[in-house]
């Protein structure tokens, strides 16, 4: 895909803008109104207050503590924690040919 036949579009678009631009006569500048005393109170006890209305609804704690996961991973655990100590044994008397420092195998 060639750019070359929109080249000529983009420039004329490009100075066109450009052109517009530096045409503007600047204008006086005019600073923003301040705000009275009663817009600034108002606008602090505003922004004290929640940012919108999903606020209210949202819960005040966080989630539970996952008791039901950690209890499921622990049983886990300690299921798989003889066979990995079995093969850990076996494993390491076929490298080494002695006994491992955790026992004999009976």
């Amino acid at each position: 895909m060639s750019l070359r036949p929109a080249l000529p579009f983009l420039v004329g678009a490009s100075l066109l803008l450009g052109g517009s631009a530096l045409a503007k006569k600047p204008t006086e500048f005019q600073a923003p109104q301040q705000m009275t005393e009663e817009e600034l109170a108002a606008a602090k006890a505003r922004s004290k207050t929640h940012f919108n209305e999903w606020d209210k609804d949202a819960p005040k704690e966080g989630p539970p503590f996952p008791w039901m996961a950690v209890s499921l991973a622990g049983i886990c655990f300690l299921v798989a924690a003889p066979f990995a100590l079995r093969a850990f044994k076996n494993t390491s008397r076929e490298l080494t040919g002695a006994d491992s420092s955790l026992g004999n195998r009976d």
